[in-house]
């Protein structure tokens, strides 16, 4: 069998976050009822104009400034002709001959994927295909949202450079703000172009284009999966159709589309209704000096300021929600270590178990310090902690009105805490029969019947110290 090696180029198109579509104003509010954030311009009702939206080119910009791309100073709109149900003009507008961005590149390990051009466009509607009725029902909501298309040059080789390549896309627009990147809600969607040929060979051979990928987990499946399925046809001695694939994740295959169509099928011709964009170079000084503190800048000063682990910097830093969070409350309670210690641990495990993302987090930074500040000062234990925290998390509670209200405070009078210590030291002869032996562990025994018998509430250092002095006499 021949040796052969894996060609992949992708083109990944962004939803931008601005609240009002390209090209008219209707609003982009993800899960709206279907078709009613539509109006004549949208909806490709004829005699209708488009209007520019300033904050998507600023976004284009900040997106191609970040990359190292060369902004156009004269970019273009063309009409890209095509029907399908989608598309309510039966074109879209976008950019082939003169795109907003050029150049610049993406760095993955030691590798810089290249970048090809950024351009600017419109989205179609969405098409909700219903098994039940074999009906296709079509919500024009997302037409005419505004999107970038970022294509890369064909410098990938598996499934593990391409996700690197999306990771580091995803954090550096969700540092921008220019998209919050989900890949579940479409607002992030990559199409995968893949090819094989022979190692050593420079030529590039015929390339599928795979759609239909809602995931990472996703897209190194079909990756894999096409990746086999051309060799197999190769080795067969039969040729590799240029054509759109669909992925099917439930069954991991895909099934042909359509044949692949290149520019020419699209009849591509500058849109009559747009006049050029002009970008000078006080507009592009202005979005560049607009620019964040990237993850890799942020990371550098939380290591300098901070003192904190790789580890943690790393997690810190890999989301701006995340990042925006740690920061707001260090700056409230002066104590990053213990912050970043409730983030990455109470934090995450809440995430996930109630499958959010850093952004979807409601709690409000104040809580989180007033939280650390009452466990730093001996006032509630940590099981207790952690029992408000997750009220923090769900409720946004203030914890100082609900430690007073609830009575969690810590219970720390010696007596009183002597007196229980004996009752159940009394109550567990065995125990303490076993840790006179020699057996240590009997101690933890014990102290799970003490923090359990306080409900959490006793300093867990005192109740140790009174069971060893009963214990040892």
């Amino acid at each position: 069998m021949r040796e052969y090696e894996t060609v992949i180029g992708l083109e990944v198109h962004v939803e931008l976050a601005s609240k009002s579509k390209i090209f008219c104003s209707c609003s982009t509010e993800f899960g709206a009822q279907p078709n009613t954030h539509t109006c004549p311009v949208c909806a490709g009702m004829p005699g209708t104009l488009p209007v520019l939206n300033r904050q998507v080119v600023e976004y284009a910009m900040a997106v191609g400034l970040a990359l190292g791309c060369r902004i156009n100073p004269i970019c273009h709109f063309d009409r890209k002709n095509y029907f399908y149900p989608d598309n309510p003009q039966n074109y879209q507008i976008s950019q082939l001959y003169q795109p907003i961005c050029l150049g610049g590149g993406v760095k993955v390990g030691d590798k810089t994927i290249r970048i090809h051009e950024i351009h600017m466009e419109e989205d179609a509607g969405k098409l909700i295909h219903q098994e039940e009725t074999g009906e296709t029902l079509i919500d024009y909501n997302r037409a005419g949202v505004p999107l970038i298309e970022i294509v890369s040059e064909p410098d990938m080789r598996n499934a593990e450079e391409v996700i690197a390549y999306l990771e580091a896309l995803r954090q550096t627009i969700q540092y921008l703000g220019a998209s919050d990147c989900k890949l579940n809600q479409g607002s992030m969607r990559a199409d995968v172009n893949l090819s094989l040929r022979q190692k050593g060979e420079e030529e590039y051979e015929t390339r599928t284009e795979m759609k239909n990928l809602n995931s990472f987990k996703a897209i190194a499946r079909a990756i894999q999966a096409e990746a086999d399925r051309q060799m197999k046809i190769l080795e067969a001695g039969q040729e590799v159709l240029q054509e759109t694939r669909r992925w099917d994740d439930l069954k991991g295959q895909s099934y042909s589309m359509r044949s692949k169509e290149d520019a020419k099928d699209y009849r591509y011709f500058p849109d009559p209704d747009l006049p050029p964009l002009v970008i000078d170079e006080a507009w592009v000084e202005a979005v560049k000096k607009a620019q964040p503190e990237f993850a890799d800048a942020k990371a550098a000063r939380y290591q300098k300021e901070f003192g904190l682990p790789d580890y943690d910097i790393a997690i810190l830093t890999g989301d701006k929600a995340l990042a925006d969070l740690f920061e707001a409350t260090t700056d409230l309670c002066h104590k990053p270590k213990k912050v970043s210690n409730w983030l990455m641990g109470e934090a995450m495990r809440l995430l996930k178990e109630r499958e959010l993302d850093w952004d979807q987090v409601n709690f409000a930074p104040d809580r989180l310090a007033d939280l650390i500040g009452l466990t730093e000062e001996g006032k509630i234990s940590m099981a207790v902690a952690k029992e408000i925290f997750e009220k923090i998390f769900d409720q946004n509670i203030d914890p100082l009105a609900y430690v007073e209200k609830e009575g969690l405070g810590m219970v720390q009078d010696q007596d009183q805490l002597a007196s229980l210590v004996q009752k159940v030291v009394d109550e567990n002869p065995q125990s303490v029969s076993d840790y006179r032996a020699g057996k240590k562990k009997a101690m933890g025994y014990l102290m799970g019947q003490l923090m359990r018998a306080t409900k959490g509430q006793a300093d867990p250092g005192i109740l140790q110290g009174l069971l060893r002095e009963i214990l040892e006499k």
